[in-house]
């Protein structure tokens, strides 16, 4: 199967400053991936690439086999809903569906005359008087009716009130599960992809730090709880990611594959949460550990 996205050793620098750097990653076709990171991670810079807003300053990007944005067939392709959920405050929802249909080739104008009859939505209303949640879902039956492969969506719920956010992402599930199309969804908001989400991509620091299906990094991660212990004296199999130590305790996040045995350790499992916040912190360990090395 091809792969929906692929990247190898992919950057983006601005000026002196890279917003992603040496970023390798291979997403197969078929899933809704969570791609998630703190603020500044490279998130949008990575999704900007994908749908080829932006060119690589090094490395490699294929979406769906090809280039982004390489030639109309290629853009047909790709749906992308950017941040804030843009639409043209000016124009009435009918005149969002017309200029859609003018766009692209592959337009589903009865999908998009159906979602909007069950959204609610007046087609003579203007989109710069729509509520919020309103606009995301206009945004998004403007991406699911152009048919794509591949629907990114760039923290598309971020300035959304719960009800809206969980209104918007039961749509997307349902648009999924009919048409069976591939999803990136980025999003600070991990409980949220924690509902939706099959695959996920976690970027710190403008490097992706784990990437999986969701179900596969759940079963391997685990929080391990006891007596104050070195990391030097886990099992080999054993791989840190992150660790907090009291004088007499220490708590571990771990990934391993092999059982675990040791009667010391409590073992729990973690909530996709739980394995994110892991994830960041082990980036943050690392800083603290350099700035004790160069003091």
């Amino acid at each position: 199967m091809t792969a929906v996205l692929r990247a190898q050793a992919l950057g983006r620098r601005y000026g002196r400053r890279w917003a992603l750097r040496e970023c390798t990653l291979d997403i197969p076709a078929g899933h809704v991936v969570g791609l998630v990171g703190p603020n500044g991670a490279g998130k949008t810079t990575l999704l900007k690439l994908a749908g080829g807003q932006l060119t690589p300053t090094a490395g490699d990007i294929t979406v769906l086999g090809g280039r982004p944005a390489g030639g109309p067939a290629q853009l047909a392709k790709v749906g992308f809903v950017a941040q804030d959920t843009p639409v043209y405050a000016g124009l009435s929802v009918a005149e969002h569906l017309r200029l859609g249909e003018q766009l692209n080739p592959r337009w589903d104008a009865a999908t998009a005359r159906e979602r909007i009859a069950r959204l609610g939505l007046d087609p003579a209303q203007r989109a710069g008087r729509l509520s919020g949640g309103q606009r995301a879902q206009l945004a998004l039956t403007l991406g699911l009716a152009k048919r794509p492969e591949l629907l990114i969506l760039d923290e598309p719920v971020s300035s959304l009130d719960p009800l809206a956010r969980r209104e918007f992402l039961q749509h997307l599930m349902e648009a999924t599960a009919e048409r069976r199309f591939s999803v990136v969804l980025s999003s600070h908001l991990v409980h949220d992809l924690e509902r939706v989400c099959d695959f996920l991509v976690v970027l710190v620091d403008s490097r992706v730090r784990v990437t999986g299906e969701v179900d596969d990094l759940l079963a391997t991660h685990h929080r391990l709880t006891g007596p104050r212990r070195d990391p030097d004296r886990l099992p080999a199999g054993q791989h840190v990611i992150s660790a907090r130590h009291t004088d007499r305790q220490s708590t571990y996040v771990i990934r391993t594959d092999d059982p675990i045995h040791d009667p010391a350790w409590t073992v729990s499992r973690l909530s996709l949460e739980d394995l994110v916040l892991a994830y960041m912190d082990q980036r943050t360990a690392e800083r603290r550990v350099a700035l004790e090395v160069q003091r």
